[in-house]
């Protein structure tokens, strides 16, 4: 009769999370995680097969766990947008092996292609749909808005969870911010309809 585990899958994920977010990804292994968790190798690999294994159920978890921080509280659609691009610009700036591992080279999690992956995706095209008909702009101006917004802040989120750039909190939401309603200009709303968060 197989010995039954002791160790869910969800505590050795949640493990595995911890020590990207702390450590980063290069630092997790089966021998590494079955330290960090108190068992032996058994259980991870019973659960994962392999390291690839541990790897894939990672990075879902790590992108789950990324989105949750990412969900907006306004319901005003530039409003909203802008709460998930300073959730992004936080998540680099204080979890940036997280922000690495999601969004830039560890997981696999977002798809990689042209401008048009951005564009592409469910919730952006809700929410492109939600400015066109909130501001009374076509479908191509909020495109382009929203397709500007995320390549900007992407940027910045890069540099600082990359180490390239170092600036406050304060300053970083300014300069989105900022650059959001020039964006919003080149949508075509007027300065009076750009929403203030």
């Amino acid at each position: 009769m197989a010995r039954k585990t002791q160790i869910s899958k969800e505590v050795i994920l949640e493990a595995a999370l911890k020590m990207l977010i702390r450590d980063g990804y290069s630092a997790i292994n089966i021998k590494t995680l079955s330290k960090a968790i108190g068992c032996s190798t058994q259980p991870l690999v019973w659960h994962f097969d392999n390291m690839e294994g541990l790897r894939k159920a990672l990075a879902d978890h790590a992108l789950k766990y990324a989105n949750s921080k990412m969900r907006p509280s306004a319901s005003e659609s530039v409003n909203a947008f802008e709460q998930v691009g300073q959730a992004y610009i936080k998540m680099a700036l204080y979890e940036p092996n997280l922000f690495q591992f999601v969004f830039l080279n560890g997981s696999d999690c977002y798809p990689v292609g042209d401008s048009d992956v951005i564009l592409d995706d469910k919730d952006n095209r809700e929410l492109i749909k939600m400015i066109a008909a909130e501001f009374q702009i076509s479908e191509k101006s909020a495109e382009q808005y929203v397709q500007n917004t995320v390549i900007y802040t992407h940027g910045i989120a890069s540099f600082l969870a990359t180490g390239m750039m170092h600036l406050s909190e304060g300053e970083i939401m300014s300069m989105i911010h900022q650059a959001g309603n020039s964006f919003l200009k080149q949508a075509g709303i007027p300065e009076d309809r750009i929403p203030n968060p």
